[in-house]
């Protein structure tokens, strides 16, 4: 007998039992109802002439007490059908294969105490502690080099060493995330994992802020705070005007105008800082300050990623030509051999069709991306390369490097737009070995964040 009968068996059993309570009680009140009516319809009395009178009395209490069988009766039949009633209602209850409604104990229970969420709530909860754990992490990261230029490097060691701490928690928690959206096994667990681990990243953003913002005492004395900003905003103004006399590439397009007008916003702020100074409103000069250093803050990202592409242009293009001969060096050893075939020559056809499209790209007077003429060397190579040549190498690690630093700079300076999974895709990028693989995790993350700003909008 299989386990499923064995368990329904006591069900079935009490069930049984209540519906033979209920018969027996209809047999007792037909029963009872059975004695009971001959006496109100059989009167066995012989007539007696002079009894008439005396009688009479005593008639009339018989009859007073015959007339409450019925209704006595009534009721009993009443209260049998109700019981029955419930056994039926109950035995239909527990024995219906119908599934409970989510977050209730049975059929039309109220919802149970200490349910889960529903995984889509729960999941939109994972992605927003991401986002939010991710741009305080950036946002202290951008007040920390204000604090050592006035208090020095050791006093704003111990922040800088909470900082590592929490970006090791949100590195944890997107790989989670990662693994939940490849399909990873107890959905719940995993993204409840997420939650975890972003909380206890801004538990330790939240005690290191409250220490640098005691090392700091804007609230208290913010002069040399302002004087330290306003060495940094003037510096950055001429880095921005010196990164306007060469073209710039696609991929940092508009950049110098954003990192004018953060410019614009840190003077304003600045100069709402004198005036609160002077007033004695020393708060709200702190807050003024704050505004102004992440206005700078952010137009430093941008002037520093055009400069840094610019340098890494130049890298490129100075690498193409050895990476053209090392890739040869690589595929020589396939044309040597007479054995390959079948996926081994069609890659091999591959790679010789991509470098004869670079050697007439490069050759051909017009304008080529360095970056990308050299991402296409290597990604035609990597499957055939045994590591011979050490230039592809180093044409690889550079071609990730730059798209991880453009991404990231992207993702900072349009935090308030960006959602969570450009985030998990660019902190996986900082994490995987293969230089191709982190490359294109990369380019997607900031492809992914390019359309979040272009749904929300630039944040003001």
């Amino acid at each position: 007998m299989t386990p499923s009968l064995i368990r329904g068996r006591p069900r079935r059993s009490r069930s049984h039992i209540s519906a033979r309570v209920a018969h027996s009680l209809l047999g007792v009140v037909a029963g009872v109802m059975w004695l009971v009516l001959p006496w109100m319809t059989i009167n066995d009395d012989a007539p007696v002439a002079g009894a008439r009178t005396s009688a009479a009395a005593p008639a009339e209490d018989e009859s007073s007490g015959t007339d409450l069988v019925l209704p006595v009766a009534a009721l009993a039949v009443v209260l049998a059908l109700a019981a029955y009633g419930s056994v039926r209602r109950i035995r239909r209850t527990r024995s219906r294969t119908t599934p409970a409604a989510a977050g209730t104990t049975h059929v039309g229970a109220y919802p149970a105490p200490g349910t889960q969420p529903p995984l889509a709530d729960l999941d939109d909860r994972s992605q927003a502690a991401l986002v939010d754990a991710d741009n305080r992490l950036r946002a202290f990261r951008q007040e920390l080099p204000f604090a050592e230029a006035v208090s020095g490097p050791e006093a704003v060691s111990p922040c800088a060493t909470a900082a590592e701490a929490a970006e090791a928690e949100l590195s944890a928690a997107c790989a989670i995330r990662r693994r939940y959206e490849e399909g990873v096994p107890e959905e719940a667990a995993a993204l409840a994992g997420v939650v975890g681990r972003c909380e206890e990243a801004e538990r330790r953003l939240t005690a290191a802020g409250e220490s640098l913002r005691t090392l700091r005492a804007l609230d208290r004395d913010p002069a040399a705070a302002l004087a330290s900003a306003e060495a940094r905003f003037r510096e950055l103004t001429a880095r921005t005007a010196g990164a306007e006399a060469t073209p710039l590439d696609d991929s940092v397009t508009g950049y110098l105008e954003l990192a004018k007008d953060g410019l614009v916003t840190a003077t304003v702020h600045l100069n709402q800082t004198h005036q609160a100074t002077a007033s004695g409103r020393p708060d709200e000069a702190a807050h003024h300050l704050r505004a102004a250093e992440t206005a700078i803050s952010r137009a430093d990202v941008l002037v520093t990623a055009v400069a840094r592409l610019r340098s890494a242009l130049t890298e490129a293009a100075r690498l193409i030509p050895p990476a053209l001969t090392g890739a040869e060096a690589e595929l020589a050893p396939f044309r040597d051999s007479t054995a390959y075939e079948g996926e081994t020559y069609a890659r091999l056809l591959h790679a010789d069709a991509v470098l004869a499209a670079v050697r007439q790209e490069t050759t051909s007077g017009q304008p080529y991306d360095p970056l990308g003429v050299l991402r296409r060397i290597v990604q035609a190579t990597a499957p055939l390369a045994t590591g011979r040549s050490g230039v592809l190498a180093v044409a690889a690690l550079l071609v990730a490097r730059e798209s991880v630093a453009a991404a990231d700079d992207y993702v900072t300076v349009h935090r308030e737009a960006v959602g969570a999974a450009p985030r998990v895709l660019l902190s996986q990028a900082r994490l995987t070995d293969g230089l191709p693989r982190a490359d294109a995790l990369a380019r997607e993350a900031r492809d992914l964040a390019e359309q979040d700003v272009r749904l929300r909008g630039h944040p003001a």
